[in-house]
């Protein structure tokens, strides 16, 4: 792993926290002066709220850093994001993060890849990709708040999470595209086997740093 690509990626991630963070001190400012009014009702605070908000921008930005590739499925660092949004948020805020920016790309708002979104992606044959990115946010991040509890419990995961995500999306691609197992195989995971471990090591790297700096969180 390149340390300066590490550091990079961190800095540029750290680099929004300031809107974050203005947007929180006013909103936990209200909190604390007006208790009875928000926090209580509610399974998730004003600070959850926009950290899951922050991360679906994150996946936004990231979605866009995509290569072509022959058989139609690109390569993207919107798997990396997922990863970097489990990690730090851990498991249901990040499924609500994902969830938001798929949300977001089914309406029409251009935050998939290459700048594209509507409802035809999610049932084109690209589709199961993007539909298990929740649930392959969720496991992982099962993985991060259990991985002091059971050993191997993050590693684990990480690869089911990643198999999930292959999975559904071979499936759906063979279904659309009226294709062959070995066909959609061929097209959608063995070209990116290899990057996808990458990413994955550099979004767990990143996203476990990360965690212990953003307050709020368990380290």
């Amino acid at each position: 792993m390149n340390p300066k690509l590490t550091q990079r990626l961190q800095s540029a991630i750290l680099g929004v926290w300031p809107l974050w963070a203005r947007t929180y001190r006013r909103n936990n400012s209200y909190e604390s002066e007006h208790p009875g009014r928000c926090g209580h009702q509610s399974k998730f605070s004003v600070r959850d709220i926009c950290y899951a908000g922050l991360f679906a921008a994150v996946i936004a930005v990231m979605a866009q850093i995509s290569i072509p590739m022959p058989l139609g499925v690109p390569m993207t660092m919107q798997t990396f994001a997922i990863t970097l949004a489990a990690v730090v948020l851990g498991s249901k805020l990040s499924a609500i993060a994902t969830l938001v920016y798929l949300a977001l790309g089914a309406v029409g708002v251009p935050v998939l890849a290459n700048f594209s979104g509507g409802f035809d992606k999610f049932v084109g044959p690209t589709g199961g990709f993007l539909i298990s990115f929740p649930l392959m946010a969720y496991i992982i991040g099962l993985g991060v708040e259990h991985r002091d509890a059971f050993k191997g419990a993050f590693v684990t995961a990480v690869i089911v999470g990643t198999v999930v995500n292959y999975v559904v999306g071979v499936a759906m691609f063979v279904v659309v595209a009226h294709s062959t197992i070995a066909v959609g195989i061929t097209a959608c995971v063995l070209p990116f086997i290899p990057t996808a471990i990458i990413k994955a090591v550099l979004a767990c790297a990143i996203g476990l740093n990360l965690r212990k700096r953003i307050p709020g969180l368990k380290a």
